[in-house]
Order: C-alpha cells, then sequence, then structure tokens
C-alpha cells in the first residue's frame, strides 16, 4: 500500500466535475446551500434521512452532518469551510466523520480519500442558477488517488440522486401554502 502523500502544491489535480441547474434564483440556491435547516431536508444520496444538521457558516467553521439509509446504517460526515463568497462559492474540506465530528474513512471504502477539496459554485442566468461542483482529494497517496479517480461513475449517480433530491426539495419550496 502506498502512504506517500503528496502536498497541495505538487499533488495532481484529477476532479470530479458535475454541473446541474435549476429555474431558482441564486440568491434561494444560496439558502438552501447555506442553512442547516434546509440541508437536512435534501443533502445526501437519495433515499438517505438526514438526521443530524448543524453548521458554523465561516471560514474554519464546519458543517456536520448524520445520515440514515433505509436500512438503518448511519453515516456522519463535515464540511470545513475554507472560503465563503456569498452568494458565488463555497470552498471545503469534505470527510466523513464519527459522531463527534472526528476524521473518519469512508466506511465502505478503506482507500478512499481522507479528504477531499470541494469547490461549489453558483452562476446565475436569466433567473436559473447553474450549480459547479469539483471535487478532489487532498493530501492524498497515489492508491487513494486511484480509487477516487475509479469511483468517477458512482459518483456521477450520487451527486445525480443529490442533486434530483435538491430539485424536488426546491420545486416543493415553490408551492404555495407548502
Amino acid at each position: 500500500m502506498d502512504t506517500k502523500r503528496t502536498s497541495p502544491e505538487t499533488e495532481p489535480r484529477k476532479e470530479f466535475v458535475i454541473v446541474r441547474s435549476f429555474d431558482v434564483p441564486r440568491e434561494l440556491m444560496w439558502k438552501v446551500w447555506t442553512d442547516p435547516a434546509h440541508m437536512q431536508r435534501w443533502w445526501g444520496p437519495k433515499g438517505v434521512t438526514v438526521i443530524h444538521s448543524r453548521m458554523d457558516l465561516r471560514p474554519g467553521g464546519i458543517y456536520h452532518y448524520g445520515m440514515r439509509t433505509p436500512d438503518g446504517h448511519e453515516m456522519w460526515g463535515r464540511f470545513v469551510f475554507r472560503e465563503i463568497v456569498e452568494p458565488e462559492r463555497l470552498v471545503f474540506v469534505n470527510s466523513f466523520s464519527d459522531e463527534k465530528g472526528g476524521l473518519t474513512r469512508h466506511p465502505g471504502s478503506p482507500s478512499w480519500p481522507l479528504e477531499m477539496l470541494s469547490t461549489i459554485t453558483f452562476t446565475e442566468q436569466a433567473g436559473k442558477t447553474t450549480v459547479t461542483v469539483r471535487w478532489a482529494p487532498l493530501n492524498a497517496t497515489a492508491e487513494e488517488r486511484q480509487t477516487f479517480e475509479a469511483g468517477f461513475d458512482s459518483m456521477q449517480q450520487g451527486w445525480g440522486g443529490t442533486f434530483e433530491q435538491l430539485g424536488d426539495y426546491l420545486a416543493d419550496m415553490r408551492v404555495p401554502g407548502r
């Protein structure tokens, strides 16, 4: 197993990128990504229930969340915010965590990168917002980078389901009386 880690300055930057557009203004999109009450309603892979959602939205602050799968399995994660440019961009280090917020390995893939650099951008045109997610391993070993790159199809499905939940949540928000 390769345990040599690269520095962020020399690390190869093969990123996973996914883009989706939604028929809502950027200010609303920003709010549903930065308010833990909103995140609790749509965040995560399709079919999971968010059971914990707490956010300290500032550079160095943490979003800590817990999810439960339909079969009752719990998973925890966290974002450590690096950059917040309202309403344009969020940059954070994303990782799996334990219930207390401590850093942990992916529960089903021990060679998954321990930390991921996530950049989420929000652009608006004609009242529609395009969300671009850029994801790259941070301080990863060669084995972790290989696992990350081999997972692009799975990430496409996972993020696709997350975006589907976000779209459904936004549609529900636009229905009068909800």
